[in-house]
């Protein structure tokens, strides 16, 4: 149970980006005529809501790696170059060789080991940015895209030795990356840092530069909604301590450590 923080501008909720947020399907399901199909479709926690309109949400689906088993009953509705994005496909790909597009499954973290097999066909701008490819990169540092590169949250020690080639603008995404975007506060772009969600603290102290659109992305806008949960639980508590409680038990208050008066 989430609510948004209590800074964030309701009236301002970009839709589209919302759609895409894992963290606000309880806003989703409440405003599905609002809701953008094509972007909810890579949304991985709107699975349910997926399988229970699937006309709607095929655009960006094979994305989505919760989103296999529906590929898998339609197998004519999927895109084969955006599957080899897909982390979760990687048997289907492996299955279906011919169809991968080596140019995407260079970012794909669940492809290492078919990239490491058919080096020739990796698009190292892409495989930049793939966090299980650091060993890679390291081996072949004059191949690295450094403005790919500055996205990636496992590049952050070559970041830190090569300051002069960090694409500023791509860094403010990455999560690992917030002491250096500290550090250098002057090259924040935060238009790209307003869906950074390891970057909520300093959206909240400068809500004047915040992309209000992209914010709606970034799943740290929302927070545990602790009132909520504790009353949803009322009813739940009050079953717990009747069966507690009830006489059939008291022989078992025994083990407790006090007297309960049955002698």
């Amino acid at each position: 149970m989430f609510k948004l923080r209590d800074w964030i501008d309701k009236e301002k909720i970009d839709w589209s980006w919302l759609s895409m947020n894992p963290a606000a399907i309880h806003i989703l399901e409440q405003n599905l005529d609002k809701v953008h199909w094509g972007w909810m479709s890579q949304n991985p926690a709107a699975i349910h809501l997926l399988e229970r309109y699937p006309q709607k949400c095929w655009t960006w689906l094979s994305q989505n790696p919760e989103a296999i088993h529906l590929l898998k009953k339609y197998p004519k509705k999927i895109d084969w170059c955006e599957l080899s994005l897909n982390p979760s496909a990687i048997h289907l790909l492996e299955q279906h060789s011919e169809k991968i597009s080596w140019f995407l499954l260079s970012k794909n973290p669940a492809a290492i080991h078919l990239l490491e097999k058919h080096p020739q066909k990796i698009n190292w701008n892409n495989l930049s940015e793939n966090p299980t490819a650091i060993h890679l990169l390291e081996q072949y540092p004059e191949k690295i895209n450094w403005s790919h590169l500055s996205i990636n949250p496992n590049a952050i020690h070559l970041l830190e030795k090569n300051l002069q080639k960090i694409s500023w603008c791509i860094l403010s995404m990455n999560l690992s990356a917030i002491h250096l975007l500290e550090q250098h506060p002057e090259k924040i772009d935060w238009f790209y840092l307003s869906q950074n969600p390891a970057a909520i603290h300093l959206l909240e102290q400068h809500p004047e530069k915040i992309d209000w659109n992209r914010l709606f992305f970034n799943p740290a806008i929302f927070i545990y909604d602790y009132f909520t949960m504790k009353k949803s639980k009322i009813v739940l508590h009050e079953e717990l301590i009747q069966k507690m409680f009830h006489p059939k038990n008291i022989k078992k208050f025994y083990d407790w450590g006090f007297d309960v008066g049955l002698e």
